[in-house]
């Protein structure tokens, strides 16, 4: 196969994957130089990367649709990397959106490349949810924090009806791969009403049995003994309640009902997943609810929910 064409070898390496094409890449020179070559990572970036270029933020930066990059591979990479802002679909740049509390919040979603299979990543920006009351200063507020790919975020000041809700549609998503949805957030350090709450969420297609399950925003994770008793009077109703954890009903940290932290600082949980064929056109949908504890719950930091393909176990 070494005294093949460069051009054949590279047909041969873009039918493969990102990460297999860096592999063949280390054979020889021959081999690097097809690996390398805009042949064969054209065929790693999505068909349509051009028009979510020339809608993105990045445009302003580069004339070309190559972002200024020397090659296919360096755009790739810096797809992967680097998160880039959009609006969703087609909509005109000048779309914003305005909340009660006067403040104007643009960029709906950020876009990126899945670094071991090139599969299209999206996350919904908090503006872009639907979130209970978040127009209402009293209870929600629009701020700036560090490490955010969005301009603003919404903090958490007091509620005891959370519902967070969102939608995607599947025509922006790669075909014939399974999607996770996840919840992207932190908390303040006065951060509470969470230890121990079940969390309803749901993921799926928008008029479908989508999937549901709990989980907990518990901040610390699940860290506690298995088998211990707590009491909380909640005065919302005049009610008094005691709760009584058993080992058996409490999910242990790392099962997936818990929070996990990512490598840009943040704290994650999974809402669900589901599987995308070819030519599908329909609607996700997702939530995050907790509307029946009764109990005040503040401090968490919403920087939005985010559709990334699930990794093979």
């Amino acid at each position: 196969m070494i005294e093949l064409p460069e051009g054949c070898i590279a047909t041969v390496i873009s039918f493969a994957s990102p990460r297999d094409a860096c592999r063949f890449s280390c054979v020889n020179s021959v081999f690097k130089s097809a690996a390398e070559s805009d042949a064969v990572w054209d065929r790693f970036l999505p068909p349509d990367y051009r028009s979510l270029i020339f809608d993105s933020d990045f445009c302003s930066s580069a004339s070309s649709p190559s972002l200024g990059c020397p090659s296919k591979k360096d755009l790739f990479l810096s797809l992967c990397h680097t998160p880039i802002l959009i609006e969703e679909g087609k909509m005109v740049n000048s779309f914003l959106v305005f909340l009660g509390s006067g403040v104007v919040l643009g960029h709906l979603m950020s876009f990126q490349l899945d670094k071991s299979s090139g599969k299209k990543c999206y996350m919904i920006s908090a503006a872009n949810l639907t979130i209970v009351w978040g127009d209402t200063p009293t209870y929600w507020r629009w701020t700036s924090v560090p490490g955010s790919r969005f301009p603003k975020v919404a903090e958490l000041i007091r509620v005891c009806w959370l519902e967070i809700r969102g939608k995607i549609n599947t025509c922006i998503l790669s075909p014939m791969t399974t999607y996770g949805a996840y919840l992207v957030f932190k908390s303040v350090n006065v951060a509470f009403g969470f230890v121990n709450q079940p969390v309803k969420v749901t993921f799926g297609l928008v008029g479908s049995d989508s999937h549901k399950r709990a989980v907990y925003l518990d901040l610390e994770r699940g860290q506690r003994p298995p088998h211990f008793r707590f009491s909380r009077h909640v005065r919302i109703y005049n009610r008094n309640r005691s709760l009584e954890w058993q080992g058996s009903s409490v999910p242990r940290e790392n099962d997936g009902h818990y929070p996990e932290e990512r490598g840009d600082g943040w704290l994650e949980i999974e809402l669900g997943e589901i599987f995308i064929g070819i030519g599908e056109k329909n609607e996700l949908e997702m939530s995050v609810m907790e509307v029946t504890g009764g109990n005040w719950k503040e401090g968490l930091i919403v920087q939005g929910i985010e559709i990334r393909p699930k990794q093979s176990k």
